[in-house]
């Protein structure tokens, strides 16, 4: 796309005349695409799937830029966990770190006890 043009938008009521009219009539995304004057016809493939997985009011939330860490959308990371939960796995995790350290510990001290045994030995 030229340098200076920004990019077509389109209203939730045409990407939902769009859709619906492109799976009654059975048009392909291309077919869809020159019909309707769409750039692109993968743009009517993610309408459509928006409109398969939410409805035809999903067409009108604006999905534009990069999703917040917040919201726990980003690819790759996982959805924020409740507060509860959070802390629940923070107090099991700070348990097993003092379980691990003591049996460190338990280890190091039956290791010295069997040294001295030997050295007795001897």
């Amino acid at each position: 796309m030229p340098k200076g043009i920004p990019n077509k938008r389109y209203t939730p009521e045409f990407k939902v005349m769009v859709v619906e009219t492109m799976r009654k009539e059975k048009l392909s995304y291309c077919e869809a695409a020159r019909q309707f004057e769409v750039s692109d016809s993968k743009r009517i493939a993610s309408w459509e799937r928006i409109y398969l997985t939410e409805g035809p009011e999903g067409l009108a939330v604006e999905r534009r830029g990069r999703a917040s860490a917040a919201s726990g959308t980003r690819k790759g990371r996982p959805a924020k966990l409740p507060l509860k939960v959070e802390e629940d796995l923070i107090a099991e995790n700070q348990r097993l770190r003092a379980e691990v350290a003591y049996l460190k510990n338990l280890q190091a001290l039956v290791l010295e006890d069997e040294r001295k045994a030997r050295k007795k030995r001897w």
